[in-house]
C-alpha cells in the first residue's frame, strides 16, 4: 500500500516563538496607539468619531437593502444614500479638521489586526493536506470543453498537449448537448485508469463523482472562468496546461465530496436567491437587469418559496439565501466568504442570509452574531420549502430539486491528481483570538501556545 506523506506537524521553535511573542507585543502597542490617537487628538470627540464611522456603515448596508428592494424612485434614492453617506462623513470629518486623524487610527488598527494575525499563525504546517504517491496512468480519458474559459482549451493547446502524453480526449463540441457522464461511464467500461476534466467546476462535479464512485484518480485542469475547485487544490489558474503535469509527476490528494440529492458538488450548492435569479429564462442575455427586476420580489417574499434549513443543531427559518458547501469557506475576509483551506475535514460549510429590513441589514456588521447572518458546519444540510422543488444552484448550474433537499459530505473519497510543483494553498488566516493574543505577549514565563 502506497504511504501517505504528511507534512510535519510542528510548533514554532525558541527562535519562531519569541518572534510571535514581540508581534503580540507590537500588536497591542499599535491599538494602543490607535486609541491615543483618538483620544489625544480629538478628545471627547473621538467617541462621536467612532459612532459616526459605525453610524455611516450602517447606513450604507440599510441604504444597499432598500437599492434591492426597492424598484422606480426609492431604489435611486437609496443608491443617492449610500454613495452620499461616507461623502458626507468625509465631509464632517473635515469641517473639525479629523480627516487626518481618523486616516492614522484606522492605519494603526488594521497594522495591529496584521500584526495580531502573524503572531498567531502556525506557519501552515498543521493545515496542509497530506498528499500519497500517485503512479502515472496508462489510459488516462479526459473529457475538454472548448467553450468553457473563453476558449482556454485552444489557447493553451490542452488537446495536443494531453495526447502527447498518452490520454484520450473528448472534445464537447458541436450544437448538441452532450451527456458528460455518459462519457465517463464508457470511459471507465473500457478500462480507462483515471478521468480529468478541463472545463467548469460544473462539469468537474459530474465526473468527480464517477471517478469516486469507482475509486479512480482524478484530474483537475483549470480551463474554466472561476476556477474555485482549481484554486482550492491550489493549482495554477493562469495556465491550465501546467496541471498536465499531473500525468508524470503527480501526487494525490484525498478530499471530499458534497452530496445533494443524487449529484455531487465540489464547490458548494446555493439556495434562494442566487439560484432563483440564475433560474430566470432572461438571465443568460441580462445579468445585472435581471437581478436588479428579480431581487425586490424575493427579499419581500413576493417570488420563491419561503425555505427552511436545519444544519446541525441549527435551525435557519426564511433565508433569502442559503450556501452550503464542501468544506467551510474561511471567514476572514471583509465578504465573510474566501477559500477553503482544506477540503478533507469532513463536514459542510453553512451560510445563510436572513434580511427583512433595512435594520436586519444594517445588522450585518456584527459579522454572524445576529439574526441576518449565520455560519457553521455541519455533516448534514436538510433544506425544506412551501413548496415541490425549488432551483438549486450546484457549482454554478442550476436545476430544479425535490423539497426537501438534503445535503451530505462524503468524506476523502475524490482522488485527486496534483502536480508535485504547483502554487499550492496558502494557509488560513488564524481567528482575532485577543485573549490568546494577550497570553501570548506576556512576559511571564513560556507564553507560546
Amino acid at each position: 500500500m502506497q504511504g501517505e506523506r504528511v507534512t510535519p506537524t510542528t510548533t514554532p521553535g525558541n527562535g519562531a516563538a519569541v518572534n510571535q511573542r514581540w508581534l503580540a507585543r507590537l500588536s497591542l502597542v499599535l491599538m494602543l496607539a490607535a486609541a491615543a490617537v483618538l483620544v489625544g487628538f480629538a478628545g471627547l470627540r473621538s467617541l462621536a468619531l467612532v459612532g459616526i464611522g459605525v453610524l455611516g456603515v450602517c447606513v450604507a448596508l440599510a441604504g444597499g437593502y432598500w437599492f434591492l428592494a426597492n424598484r422606480g424612485v426609492l431604489r435611486w434614492l437609496a443608491l443617492a444614500l449610500v454613495i452620499l453617506t461616507p461623502i458626507a462623513i468625509l465631509v464632517l470629518y473635515g469641517w473639525k479638521h479629523l480627516i487626518w486623524v481618523a486616516v492614522l487610527s484606522i492605519a494603526l488598527a488594521l497594522l495591529a489586526v496584521v500584526t495580531a494575525r502573524a503572531s498567531l499563525s502556525t506557519g501552515g504546517e498543521d493545515t496542509a493536506m497530506p498528499t500519497y504517491p500517485a503512479s502515472p496512468p496508462k489510459r488516462a480519458f479526459i473529457v475538454m470543453n472548448p467553450r468553457s474559459g473563453g476558449g482556454k482549451v485552444a489557447k493553451f493547446r490542452l488537446k495536443e498537449k494531453a495526447r502527447a502524453l498518452g490520454a484520450q480526449v473528448a472534445m464537447l463540441e458541436g450544437p448538441e448537448i452532450v451527456d458528460v457522464a455518459a462519457l465517463a461511464r464508457t470511459a471507465v467500461a473500457d478500462g480507462c485508469d483515471l478521468l480529468g476534466v478541463a472545463g467548469g467546476d460544473g462539469t468537474q462535479a459530474l465526473v468527480a463523482g464517477i471517478a469516486a464512485e469507482h475509486g479512480l484518480p482524478f484530474l483537475v485542469i483549470s480551463a474554466g472562468t472561476r476556477n474555485h475547485f482549481a484554486l482550492d487544490l491550489g493549482l495554477d489558474r493562469e495556465d491550465p496546461s501546467t496541471c498536465l503535469n499531473a500525468l508524470t509527476d503527480g501526487e494525490e490528494l484525498r478530499i471530499d465530496l458534497g452530496v445533494i440529492g443524487d449529484r455531487t458538488f465540489v464547490n458548494n450548492a446555493s439556495f434562494g436567491a442566487y439560484a432563483e435569479v440564475v433560474e430566470s429564462p432572461a438571465y443568460r442575455d441580462d445579468k445585472w437587469g435581471t437581478t436588479l427586476q428579480t431581487m425586490p420580489d424575493l427579499l419581500k417574499g413576493h417570488r420563491g418559496a419561503h425555505l427552511a434549513a436545519r444544519a446541525g443543531g441549527t435551525t435557519i427559518d426564511g433565508p433569502q439565501a442559503l450556501l452550503v458547501s464542501n468544506n467551510p469557506y474561511e471567514t476572514g475576509d471583509v465578504a465573510g466568504m474566501g477559500r477553503r483551506a482544506r477540503l478533507d475535514a469532513g463536514t459542510l460549510g453553512f451560510i445563510a442570509v436572513t434580511v427583512d429590513s433595512a435594520r436586519q441589514a444594517a445588522g450585518l456588521i456584527r459579522r454572524g452574531k445576529g439574526r441576518g447572518l449565520t455560519l457553521g458546519t455541519a455533516k448534514e444540510v436538510v433544506v425544506d420549502a412551501d413548496a415541490p422543488e425549488v432551483p438549486v444552484g450546484i457549482d454554478g448550474e442550476t436545476v430544479m430539486m425535490p423539497a426537501p433537499v438534503r445535503c451530505t459530505i462524503r468524506p476523502r473519497v475524490l482522488r485527486v491528481v496534483v502536480p508535485e510543483d504547483r502554487p499550492g494553498v496558502p494557509p488560513p488566516k488564524p481567528a482575532l483570538d485577543w485573549p490568546s493574543l494577550w497570553r501570548r505577549a506576556s512576559f511571564r514565563g513560556n507564553s507560546n501556545e
